[in-house]
C-alpha cells in the first residue's frame, strides 16, 4: 500500500505543491490545520509538509506525531521566509540519532 503526500498550510504556498503532483490543503488557522492533519493520518498520507507559521500554533499535534511511524510530518518555510523552526528540528533529530549534532 502507497502512502500520499500532503501539504498544509497558507493557500500561496501549498498551491504551489499542486503543480508537483502533491494534495494540497490550504488553512487559515491552527485548529484548522490541526483538523486536516488528523484527516490526513486517518487516511494513508505518509508525509505531510506543514508551514512553520501554522506548526508553532500547533506544537502538541506536531510532538504527537513525531511520536508515530506515519505520518512523517516536515516543517517548510512560507514565502515570507523561515523561521527557523524547521531547521532546528532537523537539527535535534541528526543530534538525537547521531548523539552530537554534526551539521
Amino acid at each position: 500500500m502507497t502512502s500520499k503526500i500532503g501539504v498544509v498550510g497558507e493557500k500561496q504556498v501549498v498551491t504551489a505543491f499542486q503543480l508537483i503532483g502533491f494534495d494540497a490543503y490550504p488553512v487559515v488557522s491552527g485548529d484548522e490545520a490541526r483538523r486536516t492533519i488528523h484527516h490526513l493520518a486517518e487516511n494513508n498520507y505518509g508525509i505531510i509538509y506543514l508551514t512553520e507559521t501554522l506548526a508553532k500554533e500547533i506544537p502538541e499535534t506536531i510532538s504527537f506525531y513525531d511520536s508515530q511511524v506515519t505520518p512523517a510530518i516536515i516543517l517548510i518555510p512560507t514565502n515570507n521566509g523561515s523561521l527557523g523552526i524547521g531547521k532546528k528540528r532537523v537539527n535535534d533529530n541528526v543530534e538525537k540519532a547521531v548523539g552530537q549534532n554534526i551539521l
